[in-house]
This record gives structure tokens, sequence and C-alpha cells, in this order.
């Protein structure tokens, strides 16, 4: 298809999706993205939009799953309580991600914004019968299921078998290369969740992660701008730790 062909499409095909998917950054990357935009006007009678502030509870675990969530940006935090206390971090989700998907009637954890997050919501009941009917999207929600499950694979890897500085420096790499997936520079890595919640996720103590923030400093592979910004100085290195060569 020649290259006037093909911009024409594009914009054709932008210029139909209804308001707002059709100036959403995340849409290509969120699961509404296997729609055409007839389907996507459908699809977007039962949305609704939802701003949750820093700290805003999304869902408790436990309560009905009554809603599937696209995160169109900000960043929200995923975690389990347990018995003792104690609190365990999933994962994080960002511009593009979903969440709240459930085999059973309820949530099976919670979920938590870290920043100002904007959400599409849709009624797991509705996204159920449209499911049926837009074959594309259940394929897609597949799809996104599978790198669910891959990714707590990956923590299961880092809590059971790496150090704690090849825990650390394999987080480091999976948000760099998780910024390239959403269109931005891979570096620096920004951090927007708290040196608490990086020691809830990786199995490790605040006193840990922080003494290994500072050796790999001393060690010239990392520089820290602030809190909240990692340069990663010899990414090569960190990628051989992350994958145990080194």
């Amino acid at each position: 298809m020649a290259v006037a062909e093909t911009f024409r499409v594009v914009a054709q095909r932008i210029g139909t999706l209804p308001e707002p998917c059709a100036h959403c950054d995340a849409r290509e990357r969120n699961f509404c993205a296997a729609l055409d935009p007839a389907e996507m006007a459908e699809f977007s009678r039962v949305m609704t939009e939802a701003t949750v502030s820093p700290g805003g509870m999304l869902f408790h675990e436990g309560t009905p799953a009554d809603y599937v969530m696209n995160v169109t940006s900000g960043t929200v935090k995923m975690f389990k309580l347990l018995g003792d206390g104690r609190r365990q971090i999933l994962g994080f989700r960002f511009a593009g991600d979903f969440l709240g998907l459930s085999a059973g009637t309820d949530y099976v954890y919670s979920a938590e914004a870290l920043a100002e997050s904007q959400l599409c919501r849709f009624p797991r009941r509705k996204l159920d019968g449209l499911r049926e009917r837009f074959p594309g999207l259940n394929r897609r929600l597949l799809a996104l299921s599978i790198d669910e499950l891959t990714a707590a694979q990956e923590q299961l890897l880092l809590l059971g078998r790496k150090t704690a500085e090849e825990r650390l420096v394999s987080f480091l790499i999976l948000l760099s290369q998780g910024q390239v997936r959403r269109g931005l520079r891979p570096d620096p890595v920004t951090l927007p969740m708290t040196r608490s919640d990086i020691a809830d996720y990786l199995g490790l103590t605040i006193e840990t992660v922080s003494r290994t923030f500072s050796s790999l400093r001393k060690k010239r592979l990392i520089e820290l701008e602030d809190t909240t910004h990692v340069h990663l100085v010899d990414r090569d290195k960190l990628e051989e730790m992350a994958a145990g060569f080194a």
C-alpha cells in the first residue's frame, strides 16, 4: 500500500472513532485495540471514565468483580494482604494495561493508584456479552492474560532464585522495557512507586532495597537523578546481571 494511502486509511480509522477513544494515547495498547471503529462505538456506550487520586483505591480484594478497567494514564499497584498483616505487591499497571479480570465473582487482589490515574471502566456483565459478539476482543484479552501470566512467572523467578541485587536490576530492566512499549525513552527509568513498594514487590526489606541502590551506584552501574528517576549507566552489564551471568 502506498504511503499516502496508508495515511488516508489511518486518518479515516481514527476519525471514525467515538470520543474519548479518538484521542486516547493508550488505545492501541489497551484490550479495546482489537475493535474496529463500528465495534468501538458500541463498546464506548457501556464505558465510563474515572479519575483516581494518588492513594485512591480502584477496588478491594474480596469485593464483587463488577468492572474490568483500562489504565489510560498514571500508575496502579496490585497487592494482596497476607494473614499476618504483611503485604505482597503482585505488580504494577501503567498506561495501556488492563486489570480487574477475574475467573470468579470477586476480585482476587486489591488495586491502588500510585499517581493520579485515568481509567476506562467496563461493566463485567456487559463486557462478557460483547466478548461473545466480537471474537477479536476475546483473542486480545487472551493475549493480555498470557502476558499477565508470564509476568507472574517472572516474579516467581525474582523471589525464588535471584539475589537481592539481581532482583532490583531485573526490576529496573523490566520497567525500562515497559517504557519502550509505551513509546517512551528507555532511560532514565521512572519509579512512581516508593522504596517500600519496591521492597514488597521483590520480597526484600526497605533497608535492603536502599543498600542495593547504593551499591549499584557505587559500582557506577546506575545514577540516581532523584528518588523517582534512575539512569542505567552500564545497561549491558545490568542486563547480564538480570540474566544471572554476572
